[in-house]
């Protein structure tokens, strides 16, 4: 690179710097489009929009009630992934939707469940059951003959939406055109399929249609050109993206057991309030702070351009979650910290190598040239492997898994950008303009004596082992003791949702410092969810579940301390906000992103074992961490997927660094070098990169918990244990495991030979 070009791109970097800056901090034009604080904030950090829906008719079945809850639940996370629906009595659901202040655009579409029909043209006699009254094809000239209850006694409603699993717009390309087209397509469940099945085989033979009926009009009344077998079908006829997707989003409406009326809707406050979310962004500032400087006194120049990259990594971030329109929450942030952490560490991987090659006597522009090459394997094979799990968990999650998902994929691949194009450009541009000092980039040390790892790896294994057994022993001991093995929050086992109308009107803050630490008190409870109704004295007080003496002393409390009328004090169980079957994707999701990454790792490094060892320390910290839980009694709620999630991630990439050098050295090692030699040298030559990423990604965390308020702490607290276990398994486990597959692999070889 030429000084000309080395000053310009010094020029273009500043000024990007300084357009994001821009952007986060006060945006564009009137609407302020970019600016930080325009980002959609979840129920927890900004509040919306609280429905609560009554079930008609008689009292619903546990059985019908869990499956229109999740039905919903993936039917809202079209508003918001951060969207949570739970019951609240035996017939009542309530849906909180972040980032929404209208309720009335939203209750059309979820509040008309229930009156989807499927009907065949004409019934066993031959009778039409409805007609085209204009001879058109538009489905709102289409009449019917007969009454529902009709139709429903001679058979001729062939499927409900009961029946329908999902409906989603596709595209289809125009072959006239080239233009997009889209359709609508259908899936049936188990029931459905063969329902649907016999009644397109009827209606080909008779060359009939079958109509989908909704809310007393026709939607559509679409050909059958083929028998479906399978339980899928698609919907065509021309339609634009809009179209389509309105047709696909009426059939949804009608796919659930229950018919709903709403009941009543209002919009809720922030449960963290302002103070709580102006600390979390000063703890993220501070901690950026803290590792730019950390970066600029360990690697010098290069930890100043490191430092920048982190800057604008930072303004990207913001400025994506913007244009994705992606909703941020507390398992949101996590995401985010893992990015910032995997992009320092991108970093340090580099510095490091062109450390190694500025001790080894090489020029500054060799080394870099080096450094970079040689970091690249491990930074790739690194991010892919968390953005595999990333994509799998965006794809098969729901909820706060799905939010989790979208953060951390965009972080990824931010930080990459960032870490390879970012920081080369600024670094090489330093270089370019004449700073070309020895000094200045990086101090070269000999090559320390190799750490014999391995030497101890059979107390590392049993540290480890009991650590793990520890955990579910203390989880048995628990579970005797009549405490649960884990305390699981609101979020998880439920509990009761007090809505309290006070004498006057306090702010969040108020209500945290002076009426939550009293009814800790009463209730017992420590983790008392807060959301305030806007436009009222009204506040709703979520606890885990009441008897009868703990609620009569909460109103107590709330009359003769705060005045409250008795009388205004209401009170409901309400079930858990991740049903099982959120669970149960969330479980699923994991198994499939840790087979696809299990793959990957096998495919790039062409040895199970390596796969295999970056999996079960994977276990290994995620066991491990679930024991503090245990021990420490930290409330298991949302925050506990993203925290597991997170360390997944974190500790996939911390392995494959490792995994990475030993490669790198087989392919180059002479005959006669000790296998064992050979995997201490490269733990030790990664052990400064292991011990600097996990004290920056470290620092972020911990200056959260120091700052933050008590739901923040209960999530980086377990965040903290899982970056040290993480660096703890990536020195000391995987490389000791891949070391002991390997050598019982070589002898099980040998005596066959």
């Amino acid at each position: 690179m030429k000084k000309s070009k080395g000053v310009i791109s010094l020029i273009l970097i500043a000024v990007l710097t300084g357009l994001l800056g821009f952007t986060t901090i006060h945006g564009w034009g009137k609407g302020e489009t970019g600016a930080a604080k325009n980002i959609n904030l979840g129920l927890d950090l900004e509040g919306g929009v609280s429905i609560t829906y009554q079930v008609k008719g008689d009292t619903p079945s546990e059985e019908d009630m869990a499956d229109t809850i999740y039905k919903l639940q993936k039917r809202v996370e079209g508003y918001s992934t951060e969207a949570t629906v739970y019951q609240e009595g035996d017939d009542r659901i309530s849906i909180e939707i972040p980032g929404v202040s209208d309720a009335n655009a939203i209750l059309d579409e979820l509040g008309r469940p229930g009156s989807l029909y499927f009907i065949a043209q004409t019934d066993s006699e031959g009778n039409l059951n409805y007609k085209n009254e204009k001879q058109t094809g538009n489905p709102e000239d289409y009449k019917l003959t007969k009454s529902i209850e009709e139709l429903q006694k001679d058979g001729s409603i062939v499927l409900t939406g009961t029946d329908v699993k999902n409906a989603e717009a596709v595209a289809r390309s125009n072959q006239v055109s080239d233009a997009a087209e889209y359709a609508v397509a259908l899936e049936m469940n188990k029931d459905g399929a063969a329902k649907f099945a016999e009644a397109t085989k009827k209606a080909l033979e008779s060359k009939e249609s079958i109509g989908i009926y909704y809310d007393d009009a026709f939607v559509t009344v679409p050909n059958v050109n083929s028998e479906i077998k399978d339980g899928r079908a698609e919907i065509s006829g021309a339609m634009d993206y809009t179209k389509a997707n309105a047709l696909a989003t009426t059939i949804r409406s009608g796919a659930l057991n229950l018919e709903l009326e709403e009941l009543r809707s209002n919009v809720v406050g922030a449960q963290l309030g302002q103070d709580a979310i102006k600390t979390s962004l000063m703890a993220g500032a501070i901690g950026l702070a803290i590792v730019f400087v950390f970066m600029c006194v360990v690697y010098l120049l290069p930890g100043l351009a490191s430092g920048l990259a982190l800057l604008i990594y930072t303004g990207l971030v913001l400025v994506s979650l913007n244009a994705f329109d992606i909703t941020l929450t507390l398992p949101g942030i996590a995401g985010i910290i893992l990015g910032i952490g995997m992009a320092v560490d991108a970093n340090v991987i580099i510095f490091a190598r062109v450390g190694e090659e500025l001790a080894a006597g090489k020029s500054v522009r060799s080394s870099l040239n080096a450094g970079f090459k040689k970091a690249m394997s491990a930074i790739l094979d690194g991010n892919i492997t968390t953005l595999i799990a990333a994509a799998v968990l965006w794809l098969r999650g729901s909820g706060t898994v799905k939010g989790f998902a979208q953060t951390l994929a965009l972080g990824i691949v931010v930080s990459m950008f960032t870490a390879l194009v970012i920081t080369r450009v600024i670094i090489y541009s330093f270089y370019a303009v004449g700073i070309r000092s020895e000094k200045l980039y990086g101090r070269p040390k000999k090559e320390r004596k190799a750490i014999h790892f391995l030497g101890k790896k059979k107390l590392f294994f049993g540290v480890s082992a009991a650590l793990i057994l520890a955990g579910f022993v203390l989880m048995g001991v628990n579970s005797a003791r009549g405490v649960g093995a884990l305390n699981y929050s609101l979020e998880f086992k439920g509990g009761t949702a007090t809505n309290v109308t006070f004498a006057e009107e306090y702010t969040l803050e108020e209500i945290d410092d002076k009426i939550v630490p009293l009814i800790e008190d009463v209730t017992g409870d420590k983790n008392v969810q807060v959301q305030k109704v806007e436009g009222s004295k009204q506040v709703v007080f979520k606890t885990q579940t009441l008897d009868l003496e703990k609620r009569e002393a909460f109103n107590k409390v709330m009359t003769e301390q705060f005045g409250a009328s008795e009388k205004e004090i209401t009170s409901e169980n309400i079930s858990s906000t991740v049903s099982s079957e959120m669970r149960q994707d969330a479980v699923v999701a994991v198994a499939i992103a840790t087979v696809f990454m299990l793959l990957y790792i096998w495919l790039r490094f062409k040895d199970i074992r390596f796969a295999t060892s970056a999996v079960v320390a994977l276990l290994h910290d995620v066991l491990i961490v679930l024991g503090f839980y245990v021990l420490s009694r930290v409330s298991v709620g949302n925050t506990f997927i993203a925290c597991m999630l997170t360390i997944v991630g974190y500790s996939i990439n911390a392995t494959i660094v490792i995994f990475d050098r030993i490669r790198e050295e087989l392919k180059t090692q002479k005959r006669g070098t000790d296998l064992q030699d050979l995997v201490n040298g490269c733990i030790t030559k990664t052990l400064t990169r292991s011990i600097y990423t996990s004290l920056t990604t470290f620092i972020m965390v911990a200056v959260l918990y120091v700052m933050g308020v008590s739901s923040i702490k209960e999530f980086a607290l377990p965040l903290m244990v899982g970056i040290i276990c993480g660096a703890y398994s990536s020195v000391c486990i995987t490389g000791a495991l891949w070391y002991v597959m390997k050598k019982a692999s070589e002898k099980k070889a040998a005596k066959k030979a």
